[in-house]
């Protein structure tokens, strides 16, 4: 890297500070090691690796000798580990695709340890696939389903606590890996150049087409908030939408971070393409209207998304059943209050699938 090791471990704590780490679920100690080790001198992606290694192990022992929740926990712990391993690398080079392969492997082991709680999701699309993985709750019958996920850099289970927090509510979770993302744009070879509605109304599809999975809600977080708005403004079968951290008019922001993934999720590096991209998605409220009920989520002290960048998104908003919930301190998509977000907006969904889907 062309930066010092001190200038990108700064820059690597930055992008991924301790309220995002334990947002995404990585165990309190492992952060503190991880901030600590790496502060030290010590690569970010080899100690996050190493991390969740000893996780793994802690979740072997603990299945082999019967224990099946704190295996769970453990493993869920590991893939937060391996999640923001990955992430210390922006392009698709060898090495992150060798930590997102041991991230997808781990998914695999919490899925057979689940009893059918949780599964892999494979959909075609584009001449691929679209990637996911399915949380139910414990009854049969979920209150409704929420299509979950992010923006440039958190996919999939980066958001497992939010699909754990939806299950205590009788709510299943689709972590959805849409175009640019995970496995999707890793291995499938889906960039964000495609028709991004189209993506992620076929996830809705595979909601609907299973009655026990009830009404489809979602919710998009960072620039996935874009998706989750444009997908809520021409997929009538939406039965709520929120929108946490969104920008309706994404352009190219003067981080090297935010640039270099930009271009990883279109495939280029040509900013004059990537700017273009960004322009053909924007969401527009004289053409894009949002009929279901809207939830949009800001922080305060988003250094990303200012109030400016989410007010289209209350613009075209149609029903009665809008609301804008504001903390004035609060972080990008809000990792410093993840604890209350994630409760406030978990309960704003069952409030409003469960009566849908009993309609």
């Amino acid at each position: 890297m062309s930066e010092s090791l001190s200038g990108a471990t700064l820059a690597f704590q930055r992008a991924m500070p301790m309220t995002r780490l334990l947002d995404c679920g990585m165990d309190f100690a492992d952060a503190q090691s991880l901030f600590r080790r790496t502060s030290a001198g010590e690569a970010w992606d080899l100690v996050a690796e190493a991390l969740a290694q000893a996780q793994l192990r802690r979740a072997a022992e603990a299945a082999a000798a019967g224990c099946k929740v704190t295996a769970a926990e453990a493993q869920g712990a590991a893939l937060a580990d391996l999640l923001f391993a990955q992430m210390a690398f922006n392009h698709d080079n060898p090495r992150k695709r060798a930590l997102y392969g041991q991230l997808v492997a781990a998914t695999r082991q919490l899925c057979e340890w689940s009893e059918g709680r949780m599964a892999r999701v494979e959909l075609p699309f584009a001449q691929s696939h679209l990637v996911g993985w399915l949380v139910r709750p414990q009854a049969v019958q979920a209150r409704g389903t929420v299509l979950v996920f992010g923006g440039q850099s958190g996919w999939g289970v980066a958001y497992l606590p939010i699909a754990r927090a939806l299950a205590r509510r009788g709510l299943a979770t689709l972590l959805a890996e849409g175009p640019g993302q995970g496995e999707t744009r890793l291995n499938q070879g889906i960039f964000v150049d495609v028709d991004m509605q189209a993506a992620y109304s076929r996830f809705i599809d595979f909601i609907a087409s299973d009655s026990t999975l009830g009404a489809p809600g979602i919710w998009g977080n960072s620039v996935g908030g874009l998706w989750a708005a444009r997908t809520a403004a021409v997929d009538a079968r939406i039965r709520a939408c929120c929108v946490n951290g969104g920008l309706a008019a994404p352009v190219l922001l003067p981080f090297r971070t935010f640039v270099e993934q930009a271009g990883a999720m279109l495939g280029t590096d040509d900013e004059a393409v990537i700017s273009e991209n960004f322009r053909r998605m924007s969401f527009h409220p004289a053409r894009d209207r949002i009929a279901c009920p809207l939830l949009v989520l800001h922080g305060g002290a988003d250094p990303l998304v200012k109030p400016q960048d989410l007010q289209p998104f209350l613009d075209a908003a149609d029903s009665a059943d809008a609301t804008l919930r504001v903390w004035e301190d609060g972080e990008h998509t809000l990792y410093n209050h993840a604890s209350e977000r994630t409760a406030w907006v978990a309960d704003w969904f069952a409030q409003r699938l469960d009566v849908e889907s009993m309609r």
